[in-house]
């Protein structure tokens, strides 16, 4: 499966952007029977597979979302960038998988394709900022501005989500079928702003475990 962002042009402000980044080459992975490990793309299938949330799927999701969030109003066309803070991610899957690698990823999108559209606030430091803002503020450390006037950004919305799953199991295999959610919240009046999904479904003959 290749990146969403491959060769797509995204609209902000008026002014058509190139693509993210292009799409990789496939490594052609077959069955590497006595190879004990396989060097492969994020965003292809491997020989070792389930029907739960792989990499591929992670790919095409958080792509399609950092996608999807640049083109809404809010951000294409607001004067300053944004400020985002991120919300952990709900998992009502069977897959007990690290459900905020989405988030993350989105992020890392956006940070680094499209720089100065939306800025993220790095609420999970919170400790380590107000610490070096206490040392700025006595002097035992120096600050590039007026320390007593420095404050700490709030924020313009809240980017969060949720995994939800289907399974089926029978005696011919098992069925997977998950729905990828997110949205952004606006801080001030809790208003959804921005949502979009993705859908994907396996089947497959036998079960796979998941970390």
């Amino acid at each position: 499966m290749k990146p969403l962002f491959a060769k797509i042009c995204v609209p902000l402000c008026g002014v058509a952007v190139a693509a993210f980044f292009a799409g990789c080459a496939s490594s052609g992975v077959k069955n590497p029977s006595g190879v004990p490990v396989t060097h492969m793309n994020a965003d292809e299938q491997g020989f070792v597979a389930g029907t739960g949330v792989e990499s591929q799927d992670l790919v095409h999701v958080a792509d399609k979302m950092a996608r999807s969030i640049l083109d809404i109003p809010q951000i294409a066309n607001a004067s300053t960038a944004p400020t985002v803070v991120l919300q952990p991610v709900g998992n009502q899957t069977r897959f007990p998988i690290n459900k905020d690698i989405f988030l993350t990823r989105i992020r890392a999108q956006l940070n680094s394709k499209a720089r100065g559209k939306v800025m993220f606030l790095a609420r999970n430091q919170m400790e380590a900022l107000e610490k070096e803002r206490n040392l700025k503020r006595e002097g035992a450390v120096t600050a590039s501005a007026n320390p007593m006037v420095q404050e700490f950004k709030g924020a313009d919305y809240f980017l969060t989500g949720s995994l939800q799953g289907i399974s089926t199991r029978t005696a011919a295999g098992t069925s997977d079928y998950i729905l990828y959610d997110f949205h952004l919240i606006d801080a001030r009046t809790s208003g959804i702003v921005w949502e979009d999904s993705a859908e994907i479904k396996k089947q497959g003959l036998e079960d796979a475990a998941y970390r």
